[in-house]
């Protein structure tokens, strides 16, 4: 038959193509649809940061249709289920975290986007909060969700010893995991992964464009950590099917860049919490997997450092009562505010990207 040709081992390569072609299909053709819908229910964004010279540069991006990761989520769900083998347990485990991560961020765009609406609207009243979800609303869903994947992987994932240990990029003698130890672990992971694409996500194309990169090294990191030939030659922990995750992988990469043809400056649409969150966590989660989270650190060097200027700006402004480091986080505002134009700032974001990524790989050898 030709389901059993097709999701045979051998077509992993067909599927893997088939996954990402599908992927950028359903983002590219519904996009114009989603826009017009996003338009006429008054679904924009309106950016607001604490630096007046951030907003004034971002005026024009006023009212652009956001909660474009609706399409994002619809597109890796769709081209997982066509062309990945559902009775694979890891794959059948990343469509929860999928949706979950795509619900908070849908539920907290909405509420956003919902209060600005209503604000607009009013009459001398005071507006309504557009904060979204309170942050100890977000984290208790955040972290409710990788505690019980970490709980289910760890007691019945599991096939192999390789897959309970914890792995150093320049290493390749293992540290064994309790379960406590996985668990706090994973949440870490998720829960930071997450947050960093959504911090990223805030110039035209710059975190889209970035999670290519972070998502085909994984891509090749699921293929060899499923393949155990492969995987003892290269010293990598062997996870007994895990290669089913570079077809999640394929389908993330077509979802981006399918996102990026309509989210390029001058974007058209934008991804919102809906689309970063599930991005971050999916990709969080196959770094668990694949047992390479310190590998993510590497490959995902633009958000590490999208995250770490936040942490250090807030650090430095309460230690000294007022003073920053930098004019505005996250850091791609700083340059922004230096005079830097935003396609610049995105492009040279994604050299580094593609060199961080390049990096990840070199790590592997060096095993």
């Amino acid at each position: 038959m030709l389901t059993d040709w097709l999701f045979d081992g051998r077509q992993l390569i067909l599927r893997m193509a088939c996954s990402a072609v599908l992927g950028f299909l359903i983002v590219v053709l519904l996009s114009p649809r989603m826009i017009r819908f996003l338009i006429h229910r008054k679904l924009g964004d309106r950016p607001e940061f604490d630096h007046a010279g951030v907003n004034e540069l971002t005026r024009h991006k006023s009212a652009t249709p956001t909660m474009g990761g609706v399409l994002i989520v619809l597109a890796i769900g769709v081209s997982v289920l066509l062309f990945a083998d559902i009775g694979n347990m890891y794959v059948r485990v990343s469509i929860p975290v999928l949706v979950w991560l795509g619900l908070l961020g849908g539920v907290d765009d909405w509420l956003k986007l919902r209060a600005g609406s209503i604000a607009a609207r009013s009459d001398g009243q005071a507006p309504p909060s557009r904060d979204g979800l309170k942050m100890w609303e977000k984290l208790v869903f955040q972290i409710a969700l990788p505690v019980l994947i970490a709980t289910f992987i760890y007691n019945y994932g599991m096939r192999s010893e390789a897959a309970h240990n914890f792995y150093f990029p320049f290493k390749a003698d293992p540290v064994p995991l309790g379960l406590l130890a996985y668990v706090i672990i994973t949440v870490l992971v998720m829960v930071g992964s997450s947050n960093a694409v959504n911090l990223t996500d805030g110039m035209d194309g710059l975190a889209s464009g970035c999670m290519v990169f972070v998502t085909g090294v994984f891509l090749i990191l699921s293929w060899v950590a499923g393949n155990q030939e492969w995987a003892n030659f290269m010293h990598l922990p062997f996870v007994p099917c895990a290669a089913e995750l570079a077809v999640v992988c394929a389908a993330m990469i077509g979802a981006c860049i399918g996102f990026l043809w309509y989210n390029c400056q001058p974007a058209q649409m934008f991804m919102g919490d809906t689309g970063s969150l599930p991005l971050g966590g999916l990709i969080g989660y196959i770094a668990v997997v694949t047992r390479h989270e310190l590998t993510l650190f590497i490959v995902g060097g633009v958000f590490v450092i999208e995250v770490v200027s936040v942490v250090m700006q807030v650090l430095y402004y309460k230690a000294t009562g007022g003073r920053r480091i930098w004019l505005c986080t996250p850091i791609h505002h700083h340059f922004h505010l230096l005079g830097w134009a935003e396609s610049k700032v995105v492009v040279r974001f994604w050299l580094l990207g593609a060199l961080f990524a390049a990096a990840a790989l070199a790590t592997l050898k060096l095993r």
